[in-house]
């Protein structure tokens, strides 16, 4: 791909009635190792993903609004609140559910993340994390909460960043990518970079360690995404990455 690169998510519909907007895959980017899938989910009550299998993969759900009630065959089930995060490693296999906990419905992301060859036979692993348990840096107008890497207690087995930007008003900053594969896609409003403006469900793609320059005339929030490939083949297969 050429770097940077503007993509643009795709409305669609999942599982049981819900809504997203899928980043990725997609015709232009396949794949972006280490990542597999990038959704922006709106689940409304009633709706939902019922039970269905994975494979070969780690997922990370960050609860934007409303709360999510996952159940699976380790003998998990629990409702992540807004702010909270879920991660599961497939592994060799695991079967769950995902459904709103409430009659609100729910708004949130969920990434899904290649495991190294030698972790794909690996037992299955599911961790939650409470709101409160993640780091958040307030400086005027800007917060920033640590989803994932850096002093978040999320744990992953490939090394990824994923940083959650909310900012209330005109303003100028440089956001790192800490890697060498990086997006930043933003939610809400609209933000110029120095490679070209975004709307809200667009998303600008690096292939290089650096900082991308953010500025905003008024309020926006978008979620910055990076990792170190693993250069191994990237094969998704319905809900099973190979």
């Amino acid at each position: 791909m050429e770097s940077p690169l503007k993509i643009s998510a795709t409305a669609l519909e999942e599982g049981v009635g819900a809504r997203v907007w899928r980043l990725f895959p997609s015709p232009l980017i396949r794949s972006f190792d280490p990542f597999v899938l990038l959704d922006e989910f709106f689940v409304k009550a009633g709706t939902g993903f019922p039970e269905h299998p994975h494979r070969g993969f780690e997922a990370v759900t960050y609860m934007l609004g409303g709360s999510f009630r996952h159940r699976d065959t380790l003998g998990n089930d629990t409702t992540v609140p807004e702010g909270g995060v879920q991660r599961f490693s497939a592994g060799r296999g695991i079967v769950h559910s995902e459904m709103p906990g409430g009659e609100e419905g729910c708004h949130g992301f969920q990434l899904w993340i290649n495991l190294p060859l030698h972790l794909k036979k690996s037992d299955p692993q599911y961790q939650q994390v409470n709101p409160d348990q993640i780091n958040s840096e307030n400086e005027g107008g800007l917060k920033i909460r640590t989803v994932v890497g850096g002093n978040s207690p999320v744990k992953h087995f490939t090394p990824i960043q994923f940083k959650d930007y909310r900012i209330t008003g005109a303003s100028l900053l440089s956001v790192p990518l800490f890697s060498h594969n990086g997006f930043i896609y933003v939610y809400k409003g609209e933000i110029e970079t120095d490679s070209g403006h975004l709307n809200s469900h667009e998303a600008l793609f690096c292939q290089k360690n650096g900082v991308v320059q953010v500025e905003t005339s008024d309020m926006a929030s978008f979620i910055m995404v990076s990792g170190s490939p693993l250069n191994q083949p990237i094969v998704l297969s319905g809900s099973f990455v190979e």
